[in-house]
């Protein structure tokens, strides 16, 4: 095979076989395919799409250029979620537990954020001791223990998309649904879950802005999912306003405590809910109702937060602090953003606010960046809410003094009042998938 023909026939349009497919991601993984023509591929599959069919074969190509994870040994069904990422979504910290709770196993691996975006292994290190990375035999023995293991993306999974992604960032194919699809997938396929639930962002602080784009993402994206024997479903879910009201790692744990003893924001709550039901639906414990209403007796027994607990303890983080979210130290400074004037909070722009928070320090924009755990962004107000001049929209905090002004004036620039306030979107757009 040539890579200049692959090139050429993706770039008129035709689809490209198995053969080639696997062709290309084994040479770009070895280095045999230099940058230069997978850059040029990559722009034609931007410009020209790709089949479902050869989606899935990337997808599969890009899982077996790595590791897969084996996890026969662990008894019982095992279950993911994964989030394509938001402002103030802990969801995992809060649903995964629940779902354990719920006798369905949780062998999960999740990222760090990067970008507005918040990562889930970032607000776990939060607390302190809390070991994020496990060997095979210690990860497969905490999850028969207690039934839940949230660790840290490790070992040789999907190099090919690991590699693939550098590209896509640098040559403006990052847009691309087929490869979005195929990257996220790749990573689920080689976790070696029996079933995914797939909570796809849509509004100002999501990767797809729009509905439409949302559900095409998660169609193909379930569509691989169910290709390759992995039960598979999405929820599409609203990011037009960040969800709860706590933005940074510390913060963020303490407010998925609050909710998972039935006290937390009313969204994260609703939103918590309905993705442990899908995820209980997937593995086989009925309908939506039934499984709602599993979920929530566990959220009001207290045996979700109690597994959050275990799995705490078990890799090595000081439970005192999910006892008492109160022992994260507060930040040295902070600044109260208040309302210009009366109305009502129209619209916010969830990215620049997410962005704002990576200003503070609660993120990084370079993989190498240095996080303030303590930094955070408190919201008092929300799309729709009712302030009066001088009302306070949020409060900012941050161990480095000079973050809080330009983090403000970002934050303000996010929040637009209006005179009359609109009808609130719901949080759950869509679902695709769900036989509920």
């Amino acid at each position: 095979m040539q890579m200049y023909d692959i090139i050429a026939k993706k770039r008129d349009g035709g689809r490209l076989t198995d053969a080639e497919i696997a062709w290309v991601v084994r040479g770009f993984t070895t280095g045999d395919v230099p940058d230069y023509q997978m850059a040029a591929l990559l722009m034609a599959i931007y410009l020209r799409g790709m089949q479902p069919e050869e989606t899935v074969c990337l997808t599969r190509c890009m899982a077996d250029s790595g590791d897969r994870v084996d996890l026969s040994a662990i008894a019982g069904v095992k279950a993911d979620k994964h989030s394509t990422g938001g402002v103030g979504d802990k969801t995992t910290l809060v649903c995964a537990p629940l779902v354990a709770a719920c006798g369905v196993k949780i062998a999960k691996m999740s990222g760090r954020g990067l970008g507005h975006t918040g990562g889930t292994v970032d607000k776990l290190e939060a607390i302190p001791g809390m070991r994020m990375e496990l060997g095979r035999q210690a990860f497969i023995g905490q999850v028969n223990a207690i039934g839940i293991a949230v660790v840290g993306q490790s070992g040789n999974l999907a190099p090919a998309d690991k590699k693939i992604y550098a590209l896509r960032d640098v040559t403006a194919t990052v847009g691309s649904l087929p490869l979005i699809a195929s990257s996220i997938m790749s990573k689920k396929l080689a976790a070696g879950c029996d079933v995914v639930l797939l909570d796809v962002k849509t509004g100002t602080g999501a990767l797809m802005k729009d509905e439409a784009s949302a559900t095409e993402l998660a169609r193909q994206m379930v569509a691989i999912g169910e290709a390759a024997g992995m039960r598979t479903a999405a929820l599409i879910t609203n990011m037009d306003i960040p969800l709860g009201v706590a933005i940074g790692n510390s913060a963020e744990v303490a407010e998925a405590v609050q909710t998972l003893r039935g006290a937390g924001p009313a969204d994260l709550t609703e939103v918590c809910l309905e993705l442990a039901a899908g995820m209980l639906h997937l593995a086989g414990l009925g309908n939506r109702e039934a499984c709602l209403a599993r979920a929530k007796a566990a959220l009001q027994d207290g045996s979700g937060l109690q597994k959050l607990r275990q799995m705490v303890e078990a890799q090595g983080g000081d439970a005192a602090y999910i006892d008492d979210p109160g022992r994260f130290p507060a930040p040295a400074h902070s600044l109260l953003v208040r309302a210009p004037r009366a109305g009502f909070v129209g619209a916010m722009d969830t990215e620049q606010i997410g962005r704002a928070s990576v200003v503070l320090g609660a993120g990084r924009q370079r993989k190498e960046d240095t996080i303030d755990y303590a930094a955070y962004i408190k919201l008092y107000a929300k799309t729709g809410s009712r302030v009066a001049a001088g009302d306070v929209l949020a409060e900012l905090a941050a161990n480095d003094e000079t973050k809080l002004a330009p983090a403000a004036e970002m934050f303000a620039q996010a929040v637009q009042l209006v005179d009359t306030a609109s009808p609130a979107r719901p949080l759950i757009v869509a679902q695709v998938g769900l036989n509920l």
